[in-house]
């Protein structure tokens, strides 16, 4: 536990888990850098002294758990029931020591590709090249997915949680603490990847920002130190969630799914990434909105 004393300072009142208050930058630099509960606690029980206290009470096993809790999943990349896109106010972002993954060309961008969306950004690399963690954190996931093939997740004492897909070979496991710059997996072409590539995400509270915002991927370093957080940077969520899919079944033709959905076969084929002469196959998933 560790004490810190604010003197003549007015307490007004313990905001909503989405609201960042606004701390002095020594105490607003011990609870970026400590994974934490945060209350404060008046010197006297009358209130009559203006002193208050900052408690944070530390916890090792589980990094920024004033924001996540003991919520530790080593399946789910998402496993909150919480939504960043309604959240009021901003959140502090501490980057600093921020370690690129890998120095890299950008092969596809976070946002939306044809029929579905990408929730990071693609780098290109080597079969073997070194992957390296983004900032100070513990291990939550270390395992293999159809999409992702070999993945680790990171949840760092920032707040943020980093993701690393497609490694040909993981250097971690679950429960691990990592430091910024540790190596953390070989780059691979695994799970649902047409080449080689590390697929590299950044999340807060399960839903993923476009790590563009808060990195300069020319020079591998953050354009700041700190970044806000806001809900403008969830703004996208509401439109994936609009999205519809028609899963191929024995007999559809863009024809047929073009009626039944009423969207036009043009616009099937310019979504999807098809042409009008593609073969459909059981089972393929076509957006039609």
């Amino acid at each position: 536990m560790i004490r810190y004393t604010l003197h003549k300072c007015k307490l007004l009142v313990l905001l909503p888990l989405f609201i960042c208050t606004s701390f002095s930058p020594l105490i607003q630099d011990s609870i970026d850098l400590q994974p934490h509960n945060l209350r404060l606690e008046d010197d006297e029980p009358d209130g009559a002294d203006s002193t208050f206290y900052i408690i944070l009470d530390t916890n090792a096993l589980y990094p920024a758990y004033a924001i996540y809790g003991d919520s530790w999943s080593h399946t789910e990349v998402n496993p909150y029931r919480a939504s960043p896109a309604g959240m009021s106010g901003a959140i502090f972002i501490n980057l600093a020591g921020y370690t690129h993954p890998k120095h890299s060309v950008i092969t596809s961008r976070f946002g939306f590709r044809r029929w579905k969306f990408h929730y990071g950004i693609d780098l290109r690399l080597s079969v073997g090249d070194s992957v390296r963690c983004a900032f100070d954190g513990r291990v939550r996931i270390a395992r293999r997915g159809k999409a992702y093939g070999n993945y680790v997740v990171v949840r760092h004492y920032n707040g943020l949680e980093t993701t690393y897909a497609h490694l040909s070979k993981m250097l971690v496991k679950v429960n691990d603490e990592v430091r910024s710059g540790d190596l953390i997996g070989w780059g691979g072409n695994t799970g649902r990847s047409t080449g080689p590539h590390l697929h590299y995400e950044m999340r807060y509270l399960g839903q993923a920002i476009d790590p563009m915002l808060l990195i300069d991927f020319e020079t591998g370093k953050p354009y700041a130190n700190s970044f806000l957080l806001t809900a403008s940077h969830f703004a996208y969520v509401k439109e994936v969630e609009k999205m519809r899919y028609w899963v191929v079944r024995s007999g559809d033709s863009l024809w047929t799914i073009a009626r039944k959905t009423g969207a036009s076969v043009e616009y099937l084929c310019s979504t999807n990434g098809i042409s009008r002469a593609s073969t459909l196959r059981l089972g393929q998933r076509i957006r039609y909105r």
